[in-house]
């Protein structure tokens, strides 16, 4: 006769990671912009963008562990492997390093297979006699030739994050359409009911209409119901909405030792998500704007960096003009992200005319121009503003009156949030 021996299961370290939540931990590594160009010398700023993104699986793997030790879920025994002391037993010391790279390569093999990213090309094995683990070994050599980057799954999911993260600060909130002053039939009552008019949703008030068809025949069986007995109940109608997110990638976004670009890269996952899931029927486009200006695909942003730029706002509202007038919605709008003073301008022959200091009168007059043609086009502009001085909160003051749109004032910390609310909560109005 034939016996099945059952055993507790004893999951791997490995099998217990949360991925998801390891990924939500690793978002800003994960976003993180740089600076595109290498090593770049300006004449007031001095010398900067040495130091590029690193998108090896070795980088990926220390920020792995540096989240598993911030989150607690390394062992006592290999915490101390890795504050370089001693358990007493070298063969231990060394199988615990031995574990340890184990985990890592497969947390980072997890992440490949589950789709949230994938390698651009294979290692490359060093020749001569080397270790394998440690830190000239083999293994951390071929893993710094090996480049990752994020699968749309990937993106999607820090999105999905990010948005948990900045409506979890905003507090409750109902977010299943765009709110207006208009009503029409839909499905939810908002005010009193009206006669149907053909074309609208039959979505009918049965009470009112037996009401009108028993005041006109009176009380009887059958009851004759004529059109002009139907009334149909009004609901709040609910917009479409064509958003272009202008992104500022000049070389202010990343100075003074503060990345102001990546926030901003999330806020644009976090929205695409929002707009997916919340608003199908609305439409998200990505402007980068620098020296000139360029749309780029969601899929893209995720490794979208700042450079040697200036800030060519004129072109940028040009381009995301162009893009929202190619879209039949309801409403309209920019959503721009900066933190600089318009500092270049497109001329007519192609050249790329750049002023750095102060506010040029003839970028200024280029810059409100295309502004007023946003709004005589029904385009309204919303600008956050990532700096504060006098000059920039003057120039932001005139584009909102120009456009009739608003302004904010905020930071890294608070931008996701002012951005939601405000795509959350704004009203559909007529810009003339």
């Amino acid at each position: 006769m034939r016996y099945t021996t059952y055993s507790r299961y004893l999951p791997e370290l490995a099998d217990t990671v949360n991925l998801q939540g390891l990924l939500d931990q690793l978002a800003d590594f994960l976003l993180q912009s740089g600076f595109a160009g290498g090593p770049y010398s300006h004449p007031f700023w001095g010398e900067f963008g040495e130091d590029d993104s690193d998108r090896s699986l070795d980088a990926l793997r220390q920020a792995i562990l540096q989240a598993l030790m911030d989150s607690g879920q390394l062992t006592p025994e290999m915490l101390q492997v890795l504050r370089g002391e001693s358990t007493g037993d070298a063969q231990r010391d060394a199988e615990l390093q031995r574990q340890l790279a184990e985990l890592l390569d497969k947390i980072v093999q997890r992440l490949i297979d589950e789709g949230y990213l994938n390698v651009k090309e294979a290692p490359q094995m060093p020749a001569g006699q080397q270790p394998l683990f440690g830190p000239g070994g083999m293994a951390r050599e071929a893993a710094q030739q090996v480049q990752f980057s994020l699968t749309e799954k990937g993106i999607d999911f820090l999105g999905y994050k990010t948005l948990k993260h900045l409506l979890g600060g905003i507090g409750k909130s109902s977010f299943g359409a765009h709110e207006t002053e208009h009503l029409d039939t839909g499905i939810e009552a908002e005010a009193a009911s009206r006669k149907y008019v053909f074309g609208d949703t039959l979505n009918l008030d049965v009470n009112a209409t037996l009401t009108n068809a028993l005041e006109r025949e009176g009380l009887g069986v059958p009851i004759n119901l004529e059109y002009d007995d139907l009334m149909v109940n009004q609901a709040e109608y609910r917009s479409s909405s064509a958003t272009v997110l202008m992104l500022d990638c000049s070389h202010s976004m990343i100075l003074y030792g503060e990345d102001r670009f990546t926030p901003a890269k999330k806020v644009a996952l976090a929205l695409t998500h929002l707009i997916r899931t919340q608003f199908p029927g609305d439409s998200l486009r990505v402007v980068l704007f620098h020296d000139t200006a360029e749309e780029i695909p969601l899929a893209r942003l995720a490794h979208a960096q700042v450079g040697p730029y200036h800030t060519n706002t004129a072109e940028g509202l040009k381009l995301a003009r162009r893009i929202l007038l190619a879209q039949r919605k309801d409403m309209r709008q920019i959503i721009m992200i900066t933190d600089g003073k318009p500092s270049a301008l497109t001329l007519p022959d192609g050249r790329i005319y750049v002023n750095s200091m102060g506010l040029d009168p003839q970028i200024l007059k280029e810059t409100y121009r295309e502004v007023a043609l946003c709004r005589r086009n029904g385009v309204l502009i919303n600008t956050f503003m990532l700096a504060r001085d006098r000059s920039l909160v003057e120039f932001v003051k005139t584009v909102s009156a120009i456009c009739r749109g608003k302004a904010y004032f905020t930071n890294t910390m608070t931008l996701g949030q002012f951005i939601l609310m405000d795509f959350m909560r704004r009203k559909t109005r007529r810009v003339s």
